[in-house]
């Protein structure tokens, strides 16, 4: 689908979409309590109908290992690997887009120490054993999908066992929102200064009743929205949730200031789109995104992609190995086609700033969104955005 934006200003009100990241981890919880809870306030994006359809396939009775088609989303294929191990001996995991090219060497590691087989081959991960109670060394820095993983794994087994860090952990909210939805499901781990989690055995999830919360990531869109001066109202957070994503009003606090910044990502990656939009219209000031090596492994390599679209734009962006350096304008030019990636967040992004350039511009793919927000295109047009679709070629 590819769609062309003239400028336009936004007005209304606007609830994000339910949050992907809190789905995922209820979702899996309510699997391994036996699913005799209800969970509402559930909307399907492609990511979570890839951790339903995953969910259901461990749950069928049947001999051999479950194939698992966990689509594009990396949560559910690192969330499930240690969970299907325990639950069914191993599985088969298949995966669209970049998404089995995405490291698993954290997992790779483990298992050489575990004695758990795996393989790799035309896109088919196999993976076959058990997971012993003991000590599980995990480097911090690659994702925290991995501490997440074994976290829901770990609990199932038969003695305590530890996840002993062996760098510093980033993206610490995801975790802790990972040990607040073990918690709500009954399962308890100890965690030591984000350096080792103790998790004991013989633990069960208890089944019970989740509303899921709107979604802090999809809200910063809007955020950026509301820095380019549309007057849009963003309804439906909760201001204590667990999601680390609700640091975007802190740093839209930061923004407005009229200086040059630094702005480190470590813990919140997804935020590099819209904070990057918002940057490039900080005319006269400098924006720096540090600390986000790791958006070179999502659903494209972000810092590349967030740094080529908006220079396609009329933007001043400078990419570095682990950062973004952003020089602000007053107004960007557009009039360009933009190759959305099939990366849902840059067709979002691209989306925003696309209603302050000079000219129109064209979407190539922007029905990517359908991975994490099925209904931006709608919302979008509800707020006044000038958005046609049509078909190229």
């Amino acid at each position: 689908m590819d769609v062309l934006i003239a400028p336009a200003s936004l007005v209304g009100t606007v609830t994000p979409p339910p949050s992907k990241s809190q789905a995922h981890r209820v979702l899996l919880a309510m699997l391994l309590s036996g699913g005799e809870g209800t969970v509402s306030n559930l909307t399907t994006s492609q990511d979570i109908e890839a951790t339903q359809r995953c969910a259901a396939a461990l749950k069928a009775s049947g001999n051999g290992l479950p194939l698992l088609d966990c689509g594009e989303s990396g949560s559910t294929l690192r969330f499930l690997i240690p969970i299907a191990l325990t639950l069914r001996g191993g599985g088969r995991f298949t995966g669209r887009g970049r998404l089995m090219e995405r490291p698993q060497k954290p997992y790779f590691d483990l298992f050489d120490q575990k004695g758990v087989s795996y393989e790799q081959k035309n896109g088919v991960l196999t993976v076959q054993g058990a997971l012993t109670p003991g000590e599980y060394p995990l480097p911090g820095n690659v994702s925290s999908q991995f501490v997440t993983g074994l976290l829901y794994a770990l609990p199932l087994l038969e003695g305590e066992s530890q996840i002993v860090l062996t760098s510093p952990l980033e993206s610490r909210s995801y975790v802790d929102m990972t040990l607040k939805t073990l918690r709500d499901f009954g399962v308890t781990a100890e965690n030591r200064g984000y350096e080792t989690f103790t998790v004991p055995g013989n633990q069960r999830f208890q089944a019970r009743d989740v509303t899921i919360e709107a979604d802090w990531s999809q809200a910063a869109f809007w955020y950026a929205a509301m820095f380019l001066k549309h007057l849009v109202d963003v309804v439906g957070l909760d201001p204590d949730s667990a999601q680390g994503d609700k640091v975007i009003g802190d740093f839209f606090v930061q923004l407005c200031q009229e200086e040059d910044l630094d702005l480190d990502l470590s813990d919140c990656p997804d935020l590099a789109p819209p904070l990057a939009v918002m940057s490039a219209f900080r005319a006269g000031r400098t924006t720096r995104l540090v600390n986000a090596a790791r958006l070179r492994m999502k659903e494209s390599d972000r810092l590349n992609s967030v740094a080529r679209t908006l220079n396609a734009l009329g933007a001043q962006v400078e990419e570095g190995s682990d950062r973004l350096v952003i020089r602000g304008r007053d107004r960007l030019e557009g009039g360009a086609e933009i190759d959305c990636c099939n990366d849902h967040r840059i067709a979002m992004m691209a989306a925003i700033a696309a209603t302050r350039c000079r000219q129109a511009v064209t979407l190539r793919g922007a029905e990517c969104v359908r991975k994490s927000y099925p209904e931006f295109w709608e919302h979008y047009r509800m707020l006044g955005g000038n958005a046609h679709v049509f078909v190229s070629g």
